[in-house]
């Protein structure tokens, strides 16, 4: 059989990891648990992933290339099944890129370029979420993706904040619901409160760019830039959702 015909594998389970054969997916495992595992680190809901095994692993190629787009959007699927299946409210899927992010600026391109490629790939399906808005100005809008909604963030090597920055470029994928989920329960109030007292001693201040769940614009804190007001977010959903929506 031709090693062509032979299909890479981009989706990683943590008891996968420890003796997998691809030393430099070995290294990316060994480089997420580190930082995380960092006493300081900062976000709680990280280190819960980490410390339970749950969280998933993606290697990809660079951003927004059409087969990272298609595997990315096959493992996304299966992280999504497996954390519904699992009621888990922690579950993340860490997916790592070959790309090289030069400035802020640049992280910021690609990774809406990555995303815009995900929904450009299932826009004729109109597969958005019920429950969030398609547009990047509205207060309810998450990305989505086969129609489950994500909170997304972006990590890369030269993140201005200390907690976004790790020497691969990387995006790290949350179901929305999540949040839901520990809000029904009253933990997420709570573990919010910690995260940002564990931040201001980690970074010397609280991350401009976070809002509180439910408040504000998601989009312009995926990539960890600090922006203003005037900073117009690149995505743009390939129907109209909206108008769908309303019309129900």
């Amino acid at each position: 059989m031709a090693t062509s015909n032979i299909k890479k594998q981009s989706y990683f389970l943590p008891e996968e990891l420890e003796d997998y054969p691809d030393e430099r997916v070995r290294a990316i495992h060994s480089s997420i648990v580190e930082k995380i595992s960092d006493t300081e680190y900062p976000c709680v809901g990280a280190k819960a992933a980490i410390n339970s095994n749950q969280y998933r692993l993606g290697v990809y190629s660079s951003m927004g290339a059409d087969e990272t787009t298609r595997q990315l959007g096959e493992d996304l699927k299966s992280y999504t099944a497996e954390t519904l299946s699992a009621e888990s409210e922690y579950m993340t899927l860490i997916a790592v890129f070959t790309d090289e992010a030069v400035s802020e600026i640049d992280f910021e391109e690609k990774l809406w370029l990555q995303l815009q490629k995900l929904h450009d790939s299932e826009k004729h399906l109109q597969l958005w979420d019920p429950t969030v808005s398609n547009n990047p100005d509205d207060n309810d809008f998450s990305f989505s993706y086969n129609g489950t909604a994500f909170f997304v963030v972006g990590l890369h090597p030269n993140a201005s904040r200390k907690a976004r920055r790790f020497e691969h470029t990387a995006l790290a994928f949350n179901l929305h619901r999540q949040f839901e989920q520990l809000r029904e329960k009253s933990i997420y109030e709570n573990m919010q409160k910690v995260i940002r007292e564990r931040e201001i001693a980690y970074e010397g201040s609280i991350n401009p760019m976070l809002s509180n769940f439910g408040e504000g614009l998601e989009a312009p804190q995926y990539s960890g830039r600090q922006v203003d007001e005037s900073w117009k977010c690149p995505f743009l959903a390939g129907f109209d959702y909206q108008r769908r929506k309303d019309n129900d």
